[in-house]
């Protein structure tokens, strides 16, 4: 074993690889398929777990708006507060993002795809002593499915026709098939809580492996170990304190001297003097995330496609991916999905930075004058620097970009999905209909582009049903094609989620499911004795 497989294997010790990852890098590095495989099994195998000690994460992302409640949990830290102290029926694995039993213990479909009975697990209880029901589970997905909630999860819930109790298991009965339905009960929103949440939503009071002690928006918010957790293989540490860090420069010191064991969202910039410090590790994953300059469709300037499409071809996407991600990333092409996904478009011309074109187009649409964009250091890892990126490659076009830097608390209550042009992000879900029915259904609650296209929503539900792969790959082609060249998404750049975190701290788990272990990194680590 040369010194380059020693480090692979320590990686899957310190559970910072998973299988996949594992297996390619040492098959490149010369090992045979059996050899990497031994490998792998005796890299796990020296993993122990270690119980105790206080986890502190310096997190960007909170702002003084963030609400405990989980139908409005919008920020980072509110993500990872949620899968600290709450569980969806479902959840995805960490390496494929297929659905893998929680709350639920298993599901099955009716043969049209339309009604789905799942098992509730029993012997359940909440943080307050009380039994988790299928009443519980019912109440909890009526609330986020209802006509009038503010729940981010709405989008995805709509084709819900009804939710019951039916000798003690859950009944769910669409208005149209959909094979991906125990995928939309991963959404991090939908934490079942007593009686659905509709007594006290914020009461933080879930069947996680913590319970909230203390919460302070903006600031922090603290966790103590659930001592009736239901599950074993999670909760190693006693303590949690999620810090809200928006400021780089702070996270990265903090880190460094030891203040906290966790920080998300680190500057490609700031790996190299990072990774310098002797105490520290990068913890990166490749997955479905995006960072995005969003427009409104439905608002002037910008309900106008061809300076929509000027905008497109305005930007520099490879030069965004080297000097913004530092390499930690690849190349978007205007649509929200990307190889990570089942089905993934092929074939698809990708858009490259084209100043004749983009000049055509910002003729076209007859358009003077300067486009305002708002943007912000907690919209993304160098959004502000990506934003005079874009200003910088628009201008040899012809168009004016106006950059305003918004302050980074209250910019995604006052901001994003406010504003008609703005920085913003996206983490990925478990399937593409989950993620186009969130973000581009006409009807969806964080629709954040206004994008509304009857022939797109009809391919969407149409897709949900189809269990003829190769038609449904078809479908998601239309559907791609159809935002990229209508909608109101400029997506230079897939990123890679890079964070870091002590050498002590073991077990982390890169999830492509989303950011920071798909929100579960503080009840999956623990630190090295």
């Amino acid at each position: 074993m040369n010194d380059f497989t020693k480090y692979l294997a320590g990686r899957v010790t310190a559970g910072g690889m998973n299988r996949r990852e594992f297996m390619g890098r040492s098959m490149a590095a010369g090992l045979t398929l059996s050899a990497a495989g031994t490998l792998f099994a005796n890299s796990v195998s020296a993993q122990a777990p270690q119980k105790g000690g206080s986890l502190k994460l310096g997190l960007e992302g909170g702002a003084t708006t963030d609400s405990i409640d989980p139908a409005k949990a919008t920020s980072q830290v509110m993500f990872v507060a949620v899968r600290t102290w709450g569980d969806t029926l479902v959840e995805t694995h960490p390496e494929t993002r297929a659905p893998i039993p929680s709350l639920a213990e298993s599901w099955e479909p009716s043969p049209d795809a339309k009604t789905w009975t799942f098992k509730i697990r029993k012997g359940v209880t909440f943080h307050d002593g009380k039994e988790m029901t299928v009443d519980d589970v019912v109440a909890t997905l009526k609330r986020h499915s209802d006509e009038k909630t503010e729940s981010g999860a709405a989008g995805v819930m709509k084709s819900i026709k009804s939710i019951e109790n039916k000798s003690g298991d859950l009944v769910v009965t669409l208005d149209s098939p959909n094979a991906d339905l125990p995928a939309i009960f991963t959404d991090y929103h939908l934490v079942i809580q007593p009686n659905g949440g509709v007594d006290n939503p914020t009461a933080g009071v879930g069947t996680g492996p913590y319970k909230v002690k203390s919460f302070e928006p903006g600031v922090r918010m603290t966790f103590e170990k659930n001592e009736n957790d239901w599950r074993t293989d999670r909760g190693y540490v006693e303590t949690i304190e999620l810090i809200t860090m928006n400021d780089a420069t702070a996270r990265v010191a903090a880190l460094a001297s030891g203040q906290v064991q966790f920080i998300n969202r680190v500057d490609p910039k700031t790996v190299s003097l990072l990774t310098r410090a002797p105490t520290v590790q990068l913890l990166t994953t490749a997955g479905g995330g995006h960072y995005v300059f969003i427009m409104h469709c439905d608002k002037a300037p910008f309900d106008n496609n061809d300076l929509r499409m000027a905008l497109k071809y305005a930007i520099n996407r490879e030069e965004m991916v080297q000097r913004i991600l530092g390499g930690y990333g690849k190349v978007g092409n205007d649509f929200p999905i990307n190889d990570t996904y089942a089905l993934f478009p092929e074939g698809i011309e990708q858009r490259a930075y084209d100043p004749d074109k983009a000049a055509f187009h910002y003729k076209k649409s007859g358009h003077s004058g300067s486009v305002l964009l708002r943007t912000s250091e907690v919209a993304f890892p160098g959004a502000v620097d990506a934003s005079v990126l874009f200003q910088q490659s628009a201008k040899k076009a012809g168009i004016d970009i106006e950059i305003k830097r918004e302050p980074g608390d209250g910019y995604w209550s006052n901001v994003w999905n406010v504003q008609p042009f703005s920085a913003s992000y996206w983490g990925s879900r478990a399937t593409q209909d989950q993620f186009y029915s969130g973000a581009y259904l006409s009807t969806a609650d964080w629709n954040d582009t206004r994008f509304k296209n009857e022939t797109f929503d009809k391919l969407l539900i149409s897709a949900r049903g189809e269990l003829d792969e190769a038609k449904r790959r078809d479908m998601y082609r239309q559907m791609a094609m159809l935002v990229r060249d209508e909608g109101g998404t400029i997506l230079p750049m897939f990123n890679d989620f890079v964070n870091a975190g002590s050498k002590k701290l073991m077990g982390y788990v890169s999830d492509i499911g989303n950011d920071m272990s798909n929100g579960y990194v503080a009840s999956r680590v623990w630190f090295s004795a």
